[in-house]
């Protein structure tokens, strides 16, 4: 029964790709026909849940002989267990919301119905990396996000920085498919196989394959070094951006390290640099979104920061509460962004929060899920970030592998309640900094409705998450009462350090911007130190060899000088002119004076 309801669901949510193909279908009903779909196939991956809840039986399915290379046998098969069956109902779920939001938004959109079919391709590419059973099927999904991606991130292509952001992205995500071929090509060379089943044997692999998928999950989920990509994807539209940061792309090469974790496991060295380099991402880009001024650029921060964190739980072998976070961060990190479009609609496409401000009176839902998304993301008590941020930093806490690692993600949890609270406080408190002529959007169902079910999702989901799956392995839960009170005591201090500053800062002019308000802003100056130093640098490099060196040094020196050196030797090797009338004079009177002796002689 499980696996049946699973690929119904996945019929049921292609079927409008599939109508799309007859000539004679209208097009104009596509966007409400895709987003029926995912709501009816959300409402059938509930009963592959329950039935897990049920039984906790998972399953695997082969139904198609796909190839056969030499001795190996690939099929199409689908791995049915705790980590696709939860994700698959959230996922729907989350996209369902952005469906009918974008039905709302993008609705002066000429290709409307294009946008619609690029968004279910995106989602059935992440559904099939999810489900995938051999490497191959889920190498087919790891490329289909990121190829839609691009396809998505530029949908305005007429705007410079949004094809600039495309390739960013698509270039980025192909250093990390790097190292996926890496890992596939080993693990075909040495094993003959790609099937999960028989890899996930291996208990001790090499370093090398690992290290490969260590690169191909910083790439697609943009750790330190290969970030730069996830912040400029704002230039998509907000569902683009939501449905990116939230269910799918983003959290991809996270759940590559999720299912790959019995290897990892037994490798220590693949595990701290996975916990070091998720702490530097966590750390940086919450630094990152301390000063920034776009509402959407703030929150793309915070995926990523919200993404180091899970790799660090990864590092410290915990693969379920990493999975458990990607589930609830999904609800609230959804409804953040399509609060950023809900703003920036009613503001005329304005999106520097120093320009907003007093929003709560003009949009009271819209305030109100925001201030509910920014506390869930900071780990208030009893919302959906709560249950996995807070287990999260208590298994943080009884960790002793990296002290390191684990303090500088503890600042980035209190940096992280810092950034959420200016970001209530610039957008919907204060005085109002914006046009008068704002329109209130709050009438339109289409926007409303998505907004109040992540809402609800945002409150309930961790419970339900929590208290109806349990994961395969937890942490010992033994610690000292102020190891249990650290995460709730970091994000108020967060919280109040966010307000101090935001009453000293209302009345105070500052006279320039210091040092670290700019390492901040400016994203660690790593845009400048990665792209801008090297690329002028080898441009001035190449300009005075080819101008300097070789045109004015070595080819004028060597052609024209050089004959101009050897015609004035020749010159004056074999002329005895010199200009000087006295010396003329003594030659013709040398030669008279021979000619007349030669005559006497004769």
């Amino acid at each position: 029964m499980m696996a049946s309801t699973m690929l119904i669901t996945l019929m049921i949510m292609n079927m409008p790709l599939l109508l799309s193909i007859n000539p004679n279908y209208n097009m104009q009903n596509f966007p409400i026909h895709v987003k029926l779909s995912v709501k009816i196939a959300f409402m059938m991956s509930l009963f592959p849940l329950i039935s897990f809840i049920m039984s906790e039986h998972e399953a695997v399915i082969f139904n198609w002989h796909w190839m056969t290379i030499q001795s190996m046998n690939i099929y199409m098969s689908f791995k049915l267990d705790y980590f696709s069956i939860l994700f698959l109902p959230t996922a729907l779920f989350v996209t369902w919301s952005i469906l009918e939001f974008s039905m709302w938004y993008m609705s002066s959109d000429p290709n409307i119905h294009k946008f619609f079919k690029y968004l279910l391709i995106f989602l059935s590419t992440m559904l099939i990396l999810v489900t995938a059973n051999n490497l191959l099927q889920l190498f087919i999904g790891w490329e289909g996000v990121g190829i839609m991606s691009f396809l998505l991130i530029g949908w305005w292509h007429g705007r410079a920085d949004a094809n600039t952001a495309a390739l960013q992205a698509m270039l980025y995500n192909r250093i990390g498919d790097i190292g996926f071929i890496l890992m596939m090509t080993w693990f075909l060379l040495n094993y003959n196989s790609l099937d999960l089943q028989q890899i996930m044997l291996i208990k001790e692999a090499s370093n090398i394959p690992l290290m490969g998928l260590l690169l191909a999950a910083m790439g697609k989920s943009a750790q330190f070094g290969l970030h730069p990509w996830l912040p400029s994807a704002m230039e998509g539209p907000t569902p683009v951006s939501a449905l990116l940061h939230s269910s799918t792309m983003v959290v991809a090469g996270v759940f590559l390290m999720i299912r790959f974790h019995p290897m990892l496991s037994n490798n220590p060295n693949i595990l701290t640099v996975t916990m070091c380099l998720g702490a530097m991402t966590t750390l940086f880009t919450a630094m990152c979104a301390l000063t920034q001024n776009d509402i959407k650029k703030i929150i793309a921060f915070s995926t990523s920061s919200q993404l180091g964190l899970m790799m660090v739980t990864i590092g410290i072998n915990q693969p379920y509460m990493a999975f458990l976070h990607i589930c609830t961060h999904a609800f609230f990190k959804a409804m953040l962004f399509m609060c950023s479009g809900s703003i920036i609609h009613s503001m005329k496409d304005e999106q520097d929060i120093r320009k907003m401000g007093s929003i709560y009176k003009t949009m009271p839902l819209t305030s109100s899920a925001l201030i509910i998304g920014n506390l869930a993301l900071t780990g208030m008590p009893y919302l959906s970030g709560f249950y996995s941020k807070d287990l999260i930093i208590e298994a943080i806490n009884t960790s002793y592998t990296n002290a390191w690692a684990l303090t500088m993600t503890i600042i980035a949890t209190s940096m992280t309640a810092v950034y959420s609270t200016r970001m209530i406080i610039m957008v919907l408190l204060k005085t109002p900094r914006h046009n008068t002529m704002v329109s209130t959007n709050e009438n339109n169902i289409h926007m409303t409705n998505p907004i109040k079910r992540l809402m609800i999702g945002s409150i309930f989901a961790g419970f339900m998450f929590t208290y109806s799956i349990n994961p395969l392995f937890i942490p010992p839960t033994t610690m000292p009462q102020y190891m249990k009170l650290m995460a709730l005591i970091v994000t108020l201090i967060g919280l109040m350090v966010a307000l101090d500053l935001s009453l000293m800062t209302q009345y105070l002019k500052m006279p320039h911007n210091s040092y670290s308000f700019k390492f901040s802003n400016l994203l660690g100056y790593f845009t400048s130190i990665m792209h801008r130093y090297p690329i002028t640098t080898s441009l001035k490099y190449s300009q005075n060899t080819s101008s300097s060196l070789l045109d004015q040094l070595w080819y004028e020196h060597n052609l024209p000088i050089m004959l101009i050196n050897f015609n004035k030797q020749m010159a004056k090797n074999l002329s005895k002119q010199t200009g000087l009338i006295k010396l003329y004079s003594l030659s013709f009177l040398i030669s008279m004076f021979m000619l007349l002796l030669l005559l006497f002689i004769i």
